[in-house]
């Protein structure tokens, strides 16, 4: 039997373009698609910044526990191979672990189509009983 899709409850206002595409939800998991563009490029040599690999990764992360008030607490990450304008880059994120409103994710990011593994990380989620702007 296959995961039931669920629909989208957290960072509604993501920026596609830099955080990513949202492929599928299903409880306790995601996948998010990442087209990289001009704007990520840091050298002449098309290396693209490793932020908009984290920012995706992160995101995954974020719809993987989807939760309206999810943030992300910490991240243990290893950037494994450079990624360059016109790579196309797929996460895939799965709750590994919970403890009340901790959530740790294991995230990996895959240049699409390949099994070319670029970047990994566990990220520490935490669900708060409301926005994080209204906490004090």
């Amino acid at each position: 039997m296959g995961k039931r899709k669920v629909d989208q409850r957290t960072h509604l206002l993501a920026s596609r373009s830099y955080c990513g595409k949202v492929i599928s939800i299903s409880e306790k998991s995601s996948s998010v698609e990442l087209k990289t563009k001009k704007t990520m490029v840091v050298d002449e040599r098309g290396l693209v910044h490793g932020g908009f690999t984290f920012s995706l990764a992160d995101y995954s992360a974020m719809l993987a526990v989807n939760h309206p008030y999810v943030v992300l607490y910490k991240a243990d990450v290893k950037f494994i191979k450079p990624v360059v304008l016109g790579d196309t880059l797929l996460a895939r994120a799965q709750v590994i672990s919970e403890d009340g409103s901790k959530k740790e994710v294991f995230v990996e990011v895959f240049k699409k189509g390949t099994d070319e593994k670029v970047f990994e990380g566990k990220f520490l989620c935490v669900v708060l009983d409301r926005h994080v702007l209204d906490r004090k």
